[in-house]
C-alpha cells in the first residue's frame, strides 16, 4: 500500500505554572490577570503547543529542540510569536502549508472567552493564514488537578499540514 504524504497531522501539548510579576501571554496576546506564566520565553502555552503540533506533523522534532531553553541564550524572554513565525518558515521551506489547526487552552482562571477572537486573529496574522484556519477553544478542569487549583495553564493543539 502506498502512503499519501500530501496531508500530515501533528499533536502538541504544553504546560506552565503561574508566577507573580509576569504578564500572561496566551495565543499571542496579553490577557489581563494577576499572574503570568513561568517560563524561559514568554511562556505562551497555546503557541508552544501549536509549534509542537506543526513541527510534529512535519517530523521536525519539537520546539525545545529548535529553540532550547538553556540559560542566557537568544530565546530567553522571547516573544513566542517569533518562534511560531520561524516554525512556519521552516514548514514552508520544507514544502508544507497549514491546512488548519485546533488549540484547546485549559485554564480555571482567568475566563478566556472574551479573548478568543483576538487570539485567533493574532495567530492567523503571524502564520499568514486565514482566520478560519485557526480554531481556539478554552475549557476549565472543573476545579480538578493543578489547573483546577489555579496553579497553571495547559494547552493542547493539533495541526494539519499539506
Amino acid at each position: 500500500m502506498k502512503f499519501n504524504h500530501s496531508m500530515r497531522i501533528g499533536f502538541g501539548y504544553d504546560v506552565h505554572q503561574f508566577a507573580p510579576d509576569r504578564k500572561l501571554w496566551l495565543g499571542g496576546i496579553e490577557v489581563p490577570y494577576e499572574q503570568g506564566l513561568l517560563g524561559h520565553s514568554d511562556a505562551d502555552v497555546a503557541i508552544h503547543a501549536l509549534c509542537d503540533a506543526l513541527l510534529g506533523a512535519a517530523a521536525m522534532r519539537d520546539i525545545g529542540y529548535h529553540f532550547p531553553d538553556t540559560k542566557g541564550n537568544a530565546y530567553e524572554g522571547i516573544d513566542s510569536k517569533i518562534l511560531l513565525r520561524r516554525v512556519m518558515e521552516m514548514l514552508r521551506e520544507a514544502g508544507y502549508e497549514l491546512g488548519n489547526c485546533d488549540i484547546t487552552i485549559c485554564a480555571q482562571a482567568p475566563k478566556l472567552s472574551p479573548y478568543i477572537d483576538a487570539m485567533q486573529a493574532c495567530l492567523a496574522e503571524v502564520m499568514h493564514v486565514a482566520p478560519n484556519q485557526v480554531s481556539i477553544k478554552a475549557t476549565t478542569t472543573e476545579h480538578l488537578g493543578f489547573i483546577g487549583r489555579k496553579e497553571g495553564i495547559a494547552a493542547y493543539a493539533v495541526a494539519l499540514i499539506v
